[in-house]
């Protein structure tokens, strides 16, 4: 049968994700029988279940259907994150610069000098657990600098962050070298596009070495300057206060040389870099202002979500009216958290904005992966053993972006695919009631990171058996996430081969038990071994070892060469004869690990 004509092709256009009504309508098909075929995929489907595009591409292929073309249509809601194109008005902005590397090498102790503040003692653990803005002046300009986590359990936002900027800063202590962490900020940064300069930290140190570490960052393509290459490295002492002028002198030229521009002249833009719920403030989120001019009491979109400005500060809490291209603020007004990485536009009124946001939602809805039957879930069902465990997670941290990057991190443990992570539920904020309400019954652990659970809740998910874990250093978190992954996991049996004996004399044989005697040939022998009864190459049977004697006393064990006698059990007659083999083994369970 020839190939359809493409003016008889049938297209389907999907916005995001279609239900299996609607697929099953498109067609022809009875739901029942498109539900009967996602059920031989493993996936148990309702009429209102929503496929997204890959996944109704699956199917259709399962089924065999041909002249049917699914084709993708656009949302015209949501906000693009593609970067303006930039008008004859633009004019010079200051440089956005995160700061990334390995842990402890020294970020967040950068930032505490350039900007007079502490900020380490106040972080679990001494690492920066969210991404922090904040902005200083030098030679009398402006640079707008993105703390961003160290440890690589924030590799989502780090990467979030270094799409934010404009310079990356990557710090490397001189006396550490390069490490896992700074080859991913390398990779982040040059994935960006972002210019890179290299901070040299530690040269106080003891045991520094400045030309080995710059010979270890050009193994992974930063070439210095001095060797011909064109990576800016400054060698600097973060907590010694030497050369950071100079490290901000290089930043100021380098954005001289890019010529970084944005215009004002437009409705405000910009990015969520951080959002959390506070007391008597409501919704309080961190914005980077990207174009145009925010200012208190304009209306902005982000997301689903909408805010008419109500109050708006700088870092250090003091009280901004207006805020330019590259200014880091912290308002109020919204009426639920956005999203860490949403973009945010200024909208002439509430109405509008109130309706932009809908929108979204409907489109956010569209493409949730937590209404959606993916093509990632299809594979996995396909994929995934039946005896597969599940591992149920809900999780609450303090803001959205620390949320973000534990449900990422916990994603990225490797489960061989024998367990499956189910994460029930996210949110900010303290454990609530509702919460408890949510994991009871469903075998689920709710973890909070840098949260508290009030006594009544305690309380109520003690009645309820319902696990709560809070922690506030996020690698002890994703530690207590895989031991409890690994107790899901089932015991492996190990045998372990101990010796073997030659039997020389069988003094005694009964239904459950066999005293013998031989030569130990290899090995040992002890009480409470295992042993295999075999004959040329068969194998008869299984005893255990009782007793163990030399020269008829008890003794506990034999070892090769030596003459004993064994007292055996077993669970059934083993007629045991002259030059048998006894190979002693031992059996145990052992947890396995991921």
């Amino acid at each position: 049968m020839g190939k359809e004509n493409n003016s008889q092709e049938k297209v389907i256009q999907i916005a995001g994700s279609i239900t299996v009504d609607e697929l099953a309508n498109a067609l022809g098909l009875t739901v029942t029988t498109l539900i009967g075929q996602l059920f031989k995929e493993g996936i148990v489907a309702t009429i209102n279940q929503r496929l997204d595009y890959d996944t109704a591409s699956i199917i259709i292929d399962e089924l065999g259907i041909t002249g049917v073309r699914l084709e993708k249509k656009n949302s015209a809601t949501q906000i693009s994150h593609e970067r303006r194109e930039l008008s004859d008005k633009a004019v010079l902005r200051p440089p956005v610069v995160a700061v990334m590397g390995h842990v402890d090498h020294g970020k967040t102790t950068l930032l505490d000098t350039l900007l007079n503040k502490k900020t380490v003692e106040d972080e679990a653990g001494g690492i920066t657990q969210h991404i922090s803005a904040y902005q200083l002046e030098h030679d009398g300009r402006k640079i707008t600098f993105l703390d961003t986590p160290g440890h690589e359990a924030f590799a989502a936002i780090r990467q979030h962050g270094a799409m934010l900027t404009d310079i990356v800063v990557i710090v490397v202590a001189a006396d550490d070298g390069v490490k896992p962490q700074t080859v991913e900020a390398i990779k982040f940064a040059q994935g960006a596009n972002a210019k890179i300069i290299v901070a040299i930290n530690k040269i106080d140190r003891e045991g520094a070495d400045v030309p080995r570490t710059m010979a270890d960052l050009a193994q992974h393509g930063l070439q210095p300057e001095e060797w011909g290459g064109d990576i800016t490295m400054v060698p600097i002492s973060a907590k010694m206060n030497q050369n950071l002028d100079k490290l901000l002198d290089m930043i100021l030229l380098i954005a001289d040389m890019e010529e970084l521009k944005a215009d004002v002249e437009i409705p405000a833009e910009g990015l969520v870099i951080e959002s959390h719920m506070e007391i008597g403030k409501g919704s309080v989120v961190n914005l980077l202002v990207t174009g145009g001019e925010l200012k208190t009491g304009e209306f902005i979109v982000a997301g689903s979500t909408y805010a008419k400005i109500r109050t708006m500060v700088d870092f250090k809490g003091r009280p901004k009216g207006k805020a330019t291209p590259s200014t880091p603020v912290t308002v109020t007004g919204f009426k639920e958290l956005p999203d860490f990485g949403d973009r945010f536009v200024e909208v002439k009124d509430e109405k509008t904005a109130r309706k932009m946001a809908l929108l979204n939602a409907a489109s956010l809805a569209d493409a949730s992966a937590s209404a959606n039957v993916t093509s990632t879930d299809l594979l996995r069902m396909m994929n995934t053993a039946d005896n597969s465990k599940v591992f149920n997670v809900l999780i609450k941290g303090d803001v959205l972006g620390s949320v973000t990057s534990v449900v990422d991190s916990l994603k990225m443990i490797d489960t061989k695919g024998e367990i499956t992570l189910n994460i029930v539920a996210t949110g900010v904020g303290d454990v609530t009631e509702n919460d408890v309400y949510m994991a009871t019954g469903e075998n689920t652990v709710i973890y909070g990171f840098n949260v508290t659970v009030p006594t009544n809740i305690a309380k109520m998910a003690a009645r309820d058996n319902v696990p709560i874990r809070c922690f506030r250093v996020i690698y002890e978190l994703l530690d207590d996430a895989k031991h409890s992954m690994e107790e899901l996991l089932d015991a492996e049996i190990v045998e372990e081969e101990m010796g073997e004996m030659k039997v020389e004399g069988v003094f005694r044989t009964e239904k459950t038990s066999i005293i013998a005697g031989g030569e130990m040939l290899r090995g040992k022998v002890a009480a409470k071994m295992l042993a295999k009864v075999v004959r040329g190459k068969e194998e008869l049977g299984e005893v255990e070892v009782e007793s163990v004697q030399k020269e008829r006393i008890d003794v506990n064990e034999l070892v090769a060469g030596e003459v004993g006698g064994l007292a055996l059990k077993t669970d059934h007659k083993i007629n045991l004869a002259i030059s048998d083999r006894l190979k002693f083994f031992t059996r145990e369970q052992k947890r396995r690990t991921l």
